[in-house]
């Protein structure tokens, strides 16, 4: 008996030992997954993977981008939610983590329960482009063009309570119009039928879209932000080209499932603040017409959030977007 109680000691002690040893563990010990919930070539991959890329190098670990789209962001986000809270499954997230959930008859997750905000990365202005084969050069033609044709434009977006999408719907109830929407799954279809003429004109976020225009393959006429921005310095801003009511921006950050420890989020956070306050990483976002956002924080970010939330549901519900 005497015997039995010696192993079970002697187990229960290694036993601690090695659950202190794992506690010990510094983190990361082992690759990062970052899940993008949107397709290579938005905004939203642009950042995931410059901010997955700086976060590696500082952690000396791999930080890998997981591409997982599909359902305006419903597809991939639950992969983040429902994850163990430990730190090793970030989501980089946009207004879609807000909008996507507003639009189902039965909620698939809630935003504000289920996810941890860890903070804000990036403000990123939306470009208001045209397709070449549209006769129009600036704001105000495309405005009096779609006027004289209600409900024959259509605009691309990446699904239904994309950004895209929403950053539509602001200009033509700004500017009074009637547009028709057309999803696709893929940005790079969407390209492809404005190069063609067949889509007619597109909000894009900036990094989705700087390059095509710069390669003359579509035309800027306008960024929805105050100012203009250092990647299209001659492009007016909306309120330069009379449509204040435009202005709008889109906001990008990086979360966490709930439960994630208190600890933990706060060295996320201040950890990722590092690599955005450095100068290589905020030069890759300004080539691209994204402004790194360096003085966020947990709370900063759910207060955003929040506003956001409200501000989403008037756009719902003025502008009638149906239920999926």
């Amino acid at each position: 008996m005497k015997n039995w109680s010696l192993l079970i000691a002697f187990g229960m002690a290694a036993w601690l030992g090695a659950a202190v040893a794992v506690a010990a563990q510094p983190f990361p010990n082992r690759p990062i997954r970052l899940v993008v919930p949107f397709p290579p070539g938005t905004a939203s991959d642009f950042l995931g993977r410059t901010i997955g890329q700086a976060l590696g190098d500082l952690y000396k670990v791999q930080v890998v981008v997981d591409n997982r789209p599909g359902a305006g962001g419903l597809v991939g986000t639950p992969i983040v939610l429902t994850a163990t809270p430990d730190g090793y499954t970030m989501g980089l997230f946009g207004s879609p983590y807000l909008i996507s959930p507003m639009l189902q008859k039965k909620m698939p997750y809630r935003p504000f329960e289920d996810g941890a905000p860890l903070l804000q990365v990036a403000d990123i202005p939306n470009i208001v482009g045209v397709s070449n084969h549209l006769p129009v050069k600036t704001l105000q033609e495309f405005i009096a063009y779609a006027k004289a044709r209600p409900g024959q434009l259509n605009y691309a977006s990446v699904g239904v309570g994309s950004i895209a999408h929403f950053g539509a719907e602001i200009v033509a109830r700004a500017a009074n119009l009637q547009t028709v929407h057309v999803p696709y799954k893929l940005i790079a279809d969407g390209w492809s039928d404005i190069f063609s003429g067949r889509t007619h004109f597109f909000v894009y976020a900036a990094p989705a879209a700087v390059q095509m225009v710069k390669d003359g393959r579509a035309r800027a006429i306008a960024v929805t932000t105050p100012k203009r921005i250092p990647a299209l310095p001659d492009v007016p801003t909306v309120a330069e080209a009379g449509l204040p009511a435009a202005e709008h921006a889109a906001w990008f950050g990086i979360f966490v499932p709930a439960g994630t420890p208190k600890a933990l989020v706060n060295k996320l956070a201040a950890d990722i603040k590092t690599v955005l306050r450095d100068p290589q990483t905020k030069q890759r976002f300004l080539t691209q017409g994204a402004d790194p956002v360096e003085d966020s924080s947990p709370e900063a970010f759910m207060k955003l959030l929040r506003s956001e939330n409200v501000r989403y549901e008037k756009l719902i519900k003025e502008a009638g977007i149906q239920l999926q």
